[in-house]
């Protein structure tokens, strides 16, 4: 093994911000300097060995005014890095980034690496609502470099229907897998239920976790007062929470420079592989099969090949959670049974740790990176997911060196768009749906994907009427039937 290019992991962090009065709240460079300063500790040698930090790496957060978040936060930290780079959106990024730092040390190119996220929405919206002025500027000459795609997450027709968010769009995915799978809408809401329960008992046990609440399959299932209906099937305890002041981070060298700098063997955690891949087509909608994600399957594939493991190796698992369907549709497509004894994740997931926007994999990161200093040898598989299962990461670590990397994995066969008509006229049939609900619970827009007699794809809404959206509500509703016209400018589908 050669030590000088050898990517480990020597220092990890995690953050909560209390909840205090927006004045009083850590900015977000606050956050990002102390989770850093944490990582060092983390590795044992304290703040000193952050001014020769080679690279800054920083996910695109939300509130932080500038172009270049990196250099204020090299200043804090009395470093001059050679390269300073903010990712593009998407819940894959860090991990991609990793990854990609990762090669750089094998290349021979880097030694040291710093990555950092932030989200500090629940200060920002407490801020707004209360109508306190957040100065949350910070300099930062010039552009960092942009890693990543920078590319809209849906297209104009998708956006035009109410598919233009992920609570709206990751139920069209759910529901379809759910009828791929033959399950009936209660049997799958009970086995939604028993998955999301596993996750919330890691989350009682996670003290960085935003939501560290056990709860049975039935409270996150069934509507409440305090678990309202947001979009069909999905309630408020099955989204991801995005009101949070949460940051992390994750420090990256060479083995020899970690050697040099005195950290401890115990506190490396060797990056062992790392792959990503992009669904093709991009937008949810021109997709020929919203019961599957190739793309996804690949990303896994290619981190295990370089890592020279297969999945039956892995020891600790932490998949994107955004949603249930983004971790069935891992599972689908790894061949991974839902209640797997090694469990699915290491923090207890979005919707319960938290760590939302950019950032959750920097926390599942620095949590499957604890975790596996726990159990020497051990293997930990990471997964990150953007937009809408629309882009892909893997991660495979270990405490254990990498002894030789596998054959590079092949990608599967890229799938043909799906172009839906924009003026439909006709009879129609019910390829996959759902039913978004306003904040007191009442259904208020369905959304449908369908296929006319011709076999064209087509995108509408439904009347607005209560009763049908309601009808909608009840039951299995793909293969239905029903009219559609196309009027105002719009599709619109009436049930028949």
């Amino acid at each position: 093994m050669d030590e000088r290019r050898t990517p480990v992991l020597v220092g990890v962090a995690q953050w909560i911000g209390p909840d205090v009065d927006p004045r009083e709240a850590a900015t977000p460079l606050d956050a990002m300097e102390h989770v850093v300063r944490a990582a060092s500790d983390d590795a044992g040698v304290g703040a000193r060995a952050l001014a020769d930090v080679e690279v800054i790496g920083v996910a695109g957060s939300v509130g932080l005014r500038t172009w270049n978040a990196p250099r204020p936060l090299a200043e804090r930290l009395a470093a001059r890095p050679r390269r300073e780079i903010v990712t593009a959106i998407g819940g894959e990024m860090h991990l991609d980034l990793v990854g990609h730092l990762a090669r750089e040390i094998e290349a021979g190119r880097l030694r040291s690496a710093l990555v950092a996220s932030t989200h500090n929405m629940r200060t920002l919206r407490r801020a707004r609502k209360e109508g306190v002025a957040l100065d949350w500027s910070a300099a930062g000459e010039g552009r960092a470099e942009l890693f990543g795609v920078d590319r809209p997450g849906a297209s104009d027709a998708e956006r035009a229907y109410g598919l233009d968010r992920p609570s709206s769009v990751y139920p069209i995915f759910e529901n379809a897998l759910r009828a791929h799978r033959g399950l009936d809408v209660e049997t799958h809401r009970r086995r939604m239920g028993a998955l999301l329960s596993s996750f919330t008992r890691v989350a009682a046990a996670n003290p960085h976790a935003w939501f560290p609440v056990e709860r049975s399959a039935d409270e996150i299932t069934r509507p409440s007062a305090d678990n309202r209906m947001v979009a069909l099937p999905y309630t408020k305890y099955m989204n991801s929470v995005m009101e949070t002041d949460q940051a992390a981070a994750a420090w990256l060298t060479s083995a020899a420079y970690a050697r040099a700098l005195g950290i401890s063997e115990d506190r490396w955690v060797y990056v062992r592989g790392g792959s990503t891949a992009e669904e093709h087509p991009w937008f949810p909608t021109e997709r020929p099969d919203f019961a599957a994600c190739p793309a996804l399957r690949d990303a896994v594939r290619g981190a295990l090949a370089q890592a020279g493991a297969a999945l039956e190796d892995i020891d600790a698992i932490d998949l994107y959670s955004c949603f249930p369907v983004a971790v069935e549709m891992a599972c689908e497509m790894l061949g991974l049974d839902e209640s797997d004894p090694r469990g699915l994740t290491v923090t207890g997931g979005l919707p319960y740790a938290g760590g939302p926007g950019n950032g959750y994999t920097t926390h599942s990161l620095a949590a499957m990176v604890e975790r596996l200093r726990e159990r020497p040898g051990a293997l930990g598989l990471l997964t990150g997911n953007g937009w809408y299962l629309t882009k892909h990461s893997a991660l495979v670590c270990s405490t254990a060196p990498r002894e030789k990397s596998g054959a590079p994995s092949m990608p599967g066969p890229v799938g043909e768009a799906v172009r839906c008509c924009a003026q439909a006229s006709g009879s129609g049939r019910i390829e996959t749906w759902t039913v978004l609900y306003d904040r007191e619970g009442t259904p208020e827009r369905g959304i449908v994907v369908g296929r006319l007699e011709g076999g064209e794809r087509f995108l509408a809404n439904t009347p607005p009427d209560r009763q049908v959206l309601e009808a909608l509500a009840e039951g299995e509703q793909i293969g239905r039937t029903g009219r559609v016209v196309h009027a105002d400018g719009r599709n619109r589908f009436d049930p028949a």
